[in-house]
């Protein structure tokens, strides 16, 4: 699907996150064993530290508040932070007890989070803001990143 070039650094970190989420759904199939889980568990951990949280503060400071009142479904942003707030807890999770049903559900519940950004907020962004408005939305959005979480080529979690 064609996203607009401002939207495309969110885009880039979503593909990391896609990418997180079928390393994890694939090893737990084969292998879930406690030392898979921690090795798992700590690829997803540094994944959030190094980009997912930033990711969802650029999200929610500077993209949420600006196109509410322009997408189809306003309700739509209420739904994504409450997934935000659910990913956040499993991290938690995570972080207090690492196991293969958080790290499963991580998975599951990360990549709808994404899917449902990517089809359904981007697509109604694209539509609901002009030209002018979505390129300027763009600079905050690049900007902020750039300062929080800044989008690179390699997947967060390897050589680190």
């Amino acid at each position: 699907m064609w996203r607009d070039p401002a939207l495309r650094p969110l885009s880039h970190q979503h593909q990391h996150g896609l990418a997180l989420c079928v390393i994890l759904s694939r090893s737990l199939q084969f292998d879930s064993s406690a030392e898979k889980v921690r090795e798992l568990t700590a690829k997803a951990l540094t994944a959030w530290d190094v980009e997912i949280r930033g990711h969802f503060e650029v999200e929610e400071r500077e993209l949420f508040p600006e196109v509410r009142a322009a997408i189809a479904e306003p309700e739509l942003i209420d739904a994504l932070l409450a997934e935000h707030r659910s990913i956040e807890a499993m991290i938690r999770e995570l972080r207090e007890e690492p196991s293969a049903e958080t790290l499963s559900q991580l998975a599951t519940e990360l990549s709808a989070h994404i899917r449902s950004e990517e089809r359904r907020l981007f697509e109604q962004v694209q539509r609901g803001l002009d030209s002018e408005q979505i390129a300027a939305l763009g600079k905050r959005v690049g900007a902020a990143l750039d300062q929080t979480c800044p989008v690179t080529k390699e997947l967060p979690w390897e050589g680190r």
